[in-house]
């Protein structure tokens, strides 16, 4: 992944909304959610949703899919791992990445 692409997926996620839209499609998994049914479980008007989504997907994080009138979104899990690889890549200096290791080695 590229910095621009991380910057612009970072952005997309840097919002309350986006990011609760997003963590809501990473657990519905491969099968998504449809987009009145984020808005419920979210409490955000369709409006405002739509907006927040087309960020999403703009930065590459979500797919949508038109499915008759309606609009089915899925996690882009391909790029979500992309993202965590390139903020994890070369975590702890190549030193084992240990949650209880001392702090004082920061």
């Amino acid at each position: 992944m590229e910095t621009n692409h991380a910057i612009s997926a970072l952005n997309a996620l840097g919002h309350a909304t986006r990011l609760a839209a997003f963590r809501l499609l990473v657990e519905a998994g491969p099968d998504g959610r449809m987009a009145g049914d984020i808005a419920e479980a979210l409490s955000v008007p369709n409006a405002t949703l739509s907006f927040h989504l087309k960020e999403l997907v703009h930065a590459g994080l979500v797919q949508s899919e038109s499915i008759g009138r309606n609009v089915c979104y899925r996690a882009n899990y391909p790029a979500m791992n992309a993202l965590l690889a390139y903020l994890t890549h070369n975590c702890c200096g190549g030193a084992p990445c240990d949650a209880a290791a001392p702090k004082d080695r920061c």
